[in-house]
Parts: structure tokens; sequence; C-alpha cells
């Protein structure tokens, strides 16, 4: 008898409490689902026959770490809310006569029959949706897939682990709370009366402060590379400030509205006003994590589609030729037309169904852009901050007869003039000075150049410096490089060209290029070229790997992420339904129609209910520009369509948000109309 009491005790505690307990038991079963499906798709043998596979492999065992350590949190966050809502029962137990250890076994029981049904439910669920999941990635990279079912008990085994360590951490912290707690104050919990909240402006004005710093931050980032160093930095302010706001800000909005008479004297807003400067002290929090998790779910799909959308956008800004081939000159003694001319010609007896060819070389140069040149040494440049990286690019230096011929035009320029071409960055002075060099006159700007894959796929500006002489450049920057002792000078010859071939031919001619250029680069006794060969082709699938891997991945994270922001939503109306049942029968009795307390409900609920998504837009909106600039290191370059998914991700939610608004706006009205009469 004793041993049965303490399990079926449980089993009534869960049934009894069943609004708080499905939903918590319905979150595990959707993480330890979502673990199972990412682990199970990590070890998919199909993975080393596509190519593409390996990017994905490596993308995979992120996403597991997120999910595992959002599991951890959020669990945590939604098992707080049970203990809260089972303090009195708890208190009850403990008058009763059950001690502090009664009450700890009856949590263990507890603890493992929500375990037992998470776990058992979540595996049998990932089990069965995950060759869904197989079938939906390898259809995003256009690969055929068998659909025979295949269990993996590795995965399997690992999910237990990782969920067994998360709900044996649960009960600890569930024994420790219940041990700490009182059993008086326990029983009173639900009773204790508030103190009216004050308004922290302090805190408001900081929120607001740090919001503003960090929408500065992503609209004033000009340089992909720098937008890496601060995206971690505003997404922090972001975060911060918005727990501020909702906890302390809103306090402070709702004794501005109290203030105005006209708005504040009237039935729906008095009521709703009222309730919500109470309900943002402490529910402030709950709001926040709904705004962040928003967010998060619109920026991945955001970036994320914009980037699988825009793929073959990116793979032409990536490879904008069939094949580029690139070799690096040892020394300026074999930086000559009949070296040049002999490796072409070795290359146009392998490919000869060759057009549109871009023959050019010259010199590639690392160093810090200023307002009047580039510097080549470190040490030169005064107060070296961290903002100094948004100055640090590549010079592109050819000459005017490669230009002339890369391009179709027939420009001339002075030894002492120079022509510029600016990507990724700007340059307004009217002349550029190389560091140990004569200062050039810029002719003009130019609008348009040929880029070569290899400076679009820099995280850094470049700059084109198109010359009459290139050889009296080479000597000072040089002696620089050779006084550093380092390879920041590339001495270069590139041959990129189309091919009027199928895709395989071009593949075919790529690896008999591959093979063959050992033969055809003349070798010398100062060093050995060294060479880079690309073919569209050849990478394609790897590129679209990746693109759709990332797709691929936001999706689930998105699942997982939107799945915790509803959960949310629900306990905070479970929770507010039950505090306001006594409140919205008191007001009743005082002489509020039923018409009026509903008019006040959809104002208090609406209110609170789409602020988060409010914000959450705004955060999107200025975190934009510094999407826009980390996408460009993906070789992304269409503003347009990333305009238009982002928009269209941030609509598409919205009716999301609104559908989970009707559910569980339900949920709180069915608990609400118990008190009021008709």
């Amino acid at each position: 008898m004793i041993n049965s009491f303490y399990p079926k005790l449980a089993i009534t505690g869960i049934i009894r409490n069943k609004r708080s307990y499905f939903p918590y038991i319905l979150t595990g079963m959707v993480m330890v689902m979502m673990s199972y499906i990412i682990y199970f798709l990590s070890s998919s043998e199909m993975l080393d026959h596509i190519k593409g596979g390996g990017t994905l492999r490596t993308m995979f065992p992120l996403g597991s770490v997120v999910v595992a350590l959002f599991s951890l949190i959020f669990m945590f966050y939604t098992n707080s809310f049970l203990i809260r809502s089972r303090n009195k029962e708890f208190g009850l137990y403990n008058v009763l006569g059950m001690d502090k250890s009664n009450l700890g076994r009856l949590m263990l029981w507890e603890n493992l029959f929500v375990y037992g049904t998470s776990v058992t439910g979540g595996l049998i669920f990932g089990i069965a949706f995950s060759k869904f999941a197989e079938l939906i990635m390898y259809n995003l990279l256009s690969v055929d897939v068998t659909y025979s079912l295949r269990i993996d008990l590795t995965s399997a085994g690992r999910v237990l682990i990782l969920f067994t360590g998360i709900y044996f951490l649960l009960l600890l912290n569930s024994i420790i709370k219940v041990r700490r707690s009182n059993p008086l104050e326990l029983i009173r919990s639900e009773n204790v009366g508030e103190k009216a909240p004050k308004a922290n402006w302090f805190l408001a004005v900081a929120g607001i402060i740090m919001l503003t710093y960090a929408y500065y931050i992503a609209i004033s980032i000009e340089q992909p590379l720098t937008a890496i160093i601060w995206f971690l930095i505003a997404v922090i302010l972001v975060i911060i400030a918005t727990y501020l706001l909702f906890i302390s800000g809103s306090v402070a909005l709702c004794r501005l509205l109290q203030k105005n008479k006209n708005y504040y004297y009237k039935p729906n807003h008095f009521v709703s006003v009222s309730s919500m400067a109470y309900r943002m002290k402490r529910n402030g929090a709950g709001l926040a994590s709904i705004c962040v998790l928003v967010t998060v779910v619109l920026v991945i799909l955001s970036a994320t589609l914009s980037m699988f959308i825009g793929a073959e956008d990116s793979i032409l800004t990536r490879y904008p030729k069939d094949i580029a081939i690139r070799l690096s000159i040892p020394s300026m003694e074999y930086f000559n037309e009949k070296t040049f001319s002999n490796m072409r010609s070795s290359i146009d007896s392998i490919v000869t169904d060759k057009e549109d060819g871009c023959d050019y070389s010259g010199i590639d140069i690392a160093g810090f852009f200023t307002e009047d040149g580039i510097i080549v040494e470190q040490s030169s440049l005064a107060d070296f901050t961290i903002s100094s990286y948004e100055n640090i690019g590549y010079l592109h230096i050819i000459t005017i007869d490669d230009y002339n011929r890369i391009m179709g035009t027939s420009e001339s320029i002075e030894n002492d003039e120079c022509l510029l071409h600016c990507y990724r960055t700007e340059y307004f002075g009217d002349t550029f000075t190389i560091e140990n060099c004569n200062p050039l006159k810029v002719k003009s700007i130019l609008n348009e150049m040929y880029i070569p894959g290899y400076s679009a796929m820099q995280m850094v500006p470049t700059v084109t410096l198109v010359t009459s002489d290139i050889n009296r450049l080479v000597e000072p920057l040089l002696h620089i490089t050779n006084s550093l002792g380092n390879s920041i000078l590339e001495i270069f010859w590139s041959y990129d060209f189309d091919m009027d071939a199928s895709p395989d031919a071009k593949i075919e001619a790529y690896n008999s290029i591959k093979s063959e250029i050992p033969n055809i680069i003349i070798p010398v006794e100062s060093g050995s070229y060294n060479y880079t060969i690309n073919c569209r082709e050849e990478e394609r699938s790897a590129f679209f790997g990746m693109y759709s891997g990332l797709l691929f991945i936001g999706i689930l994270l998105s699942i997982v992420f939107l799945f915790a922001a509803v959960l949310i939503i629900y306990y905070k109306q479970i929770s507010e339904g039950y505090e306001d049942q006594q409140r919205f029968e008191v007001m009743q009795k005082v002489g509020m129609t039923k018409e009026s307390i509903r008019k006040s409900i959809n104002s208090q609920v609406l209110t609170v209910f789409f602020l988060p998504l409010a914000l959450a837009g705004l955060h999107l909106a200025f975190a934009f520009p510094i999407l826009w600039k980390l996408l460009q290191m993906f070789n992304f370059d269409n503003l347009p369509l990333m305009i238009g998914v982002t928009i269209s991700s941030f609509g598409l939610f919205a009716l999301v948000y609104a559908f989970v608004y009707k559910i569980t706006s339900n949920a709180y009205y069915a608990i609400v109309s118990t008190k009021i009469k008709s």
C-alpha cells in the first residue's frame, strides 16, 4: 500500500493539473523529437555519397548544441511555472503531515512519469518524423533518397543520456525549492497582497539607451568584417534592453497612461491599464522572452530563406566564370608576357570551346585604407582600435592594357594617374597614395569592373587600381613586405573563362586542367608557383548543400523557438486567467456589465499579446542592415530579394501569431468566464 501511494498521488496530481502538465509534457516530447531528428540526420550515411554532404555534416553538431542548450534553459523555465502553480497544493500536503522528504518522493514520482512519457513519446515521434525530415532535406539538395525507415539506436542513446541529465537537474531544482519553502507561505501564496508597483525610471531609461545604441550599431556598420565583430555585442544589448523595457519600462508606460485622465478614466482602459501595471512587473520577463524568441525566429527565417532563394545569384557572384585559374608568381623576374603566353597556350590546347575569357595579371596587397590611400605596415597606423578593422582591405593593381581588354574599352591614363574601382567600400580622394610611393591622381572612379571570384569571397573590401606602369609600384611594395617578413603581397596571373558545353563537360575540362597544370607551370629555382582552380559546376553541389543545410537547420530551430514562444504565451494566459477570476467577479459585483468586462479583457489581452510582436518587428527592422552585411560574406548580393523575403516572413509569422493568440486566448476566456455571470 505504501509503495503504491506516491505513484497514485503523483498521477492524480498530474491529471488534476492537466492544464499545466500536458503542455509541459508536450514540450519535452518536442525537444526530444527535434534532438533525435538532428542526431539522426547527422549520422546519415548518404551524406558521405553526395556533394555538399560534408558541409551539412559539420552544421548538424552546431544545431544539436543549440537545441540541447535551449532545451535545458526552456525546460527550467516551464518547470519553474509548474512549481509555482503547485505551491498551494504542496503547502497543504505539508500541513497535513507530509514532511519535506515525503514531498521529495512525490516529486520524484511525478518527474519519473513526466520523464518517461516525454522521452518515450518524443523518441516515437522522432523516429516517425525523422524520415520525413530526411526526405525534406534531400529534396532541398535535389538528391534521390530511399523510402525505407531507419532507426538509429546511437542517436536514440545520445538523446536518452541528454534528457536524463536534464530531467535529473529539473528534479533536483524542484526539491531544493520545496525544501527551502515555508508551508504556510505556500498555502497563502495566491492570497498575499501586492504592493503597488513603482516605475523604475532608471532601468527604463537604461533600456532605451541600450536599445538605441544597439540599433545605432546595426545601422552604422559598413563592412561585413566589422559586422561579425559587433553583431554579438548588438544582440546582447538588444536582449538586455528588451527585458529592461518589458519589466521596468512597461510599468513606467502604464503610469504615464494613468496620468492621462481622458484615456485612463474609461471602463475598458481603467481596468486593463491597472491590471497591466501590476502584471508587467511580475510577468514582464515572460513577455520579453516571447519577444526575443519571436525575433530569433524572424531573423533565422529571413536570413536562411533569402540565402536559399538567392543561391543561384550567390554562386554566380562567387564564380563569375565557368572556370577560373589563378597562379601566384614567386618573383617579378617571371612576371612577363612570355611566361603567361606559354601557360595560356597550354591551357588553350586542353580546352578548345572557351568563350568570354578574362586574361590579366597584377598585384594584390593587404593593408589599411585611409582617406588618401592605403597603409601596408600596421605600425604606421596610429591609434589602432577595433573600429580600424573597418579599413582592412585588399588593393588589386592591374595595368590599363588588361583593364581595356577585360572591359572592352579604350581608356588611357598618364604615368601619374590611375583609375579606381571600389568593391564593398567607397573612396572620395582626388589622389591615391600607396605607402612609400608617390601619390597618383585619380582620373575617375569606375562604375563597372570584372570582380573575380576570389575578391567576391573576401570578407573585406577590395579597391582595384588601374595604372599605366605596374613595375614602378612593385619595388617600394616589395621593400615593405620583405621588411615585414610576411606574405601580404601577391604577384598573380589569372585566366578565367566560360565554356559553351554541358555541365559534365565543364567538370571534365576542369579535371583535365587540374591534372595537367603541374606540367603547364614553368618550374623556377626561386620557388614554385602556387595555384588555385575553381569550376562553378564542380562547386555548385557543395554551395547549394551549404545553403540548403542552413535553411533546413534554420527551419528546425525556428520550430523549436516558435514552440517555446507558444508555450510561454499559453502559460501566461492560463496563469493570468486564474489570477483574474476573482478580479472580474468583484468588478461585476460593483456594477460593471458583462459587455464592459469583455471589452476590458480584449483591451488588456490584445495590448499585452501583440506588444512582443510589435517590438520584435522593430528589432527585425533595425537588425536588417547588419544582417545584410553578414549575408554579403556568403556572396549574397540581392538586396530587393532580401527585403521581400524579410517582409513576407514577418507577415506570415504575424498570421501564425494571431492564430496562436486565438487558440490560447480561448483557454483564458474558459477560465475567466467561470466567474462572469450572464
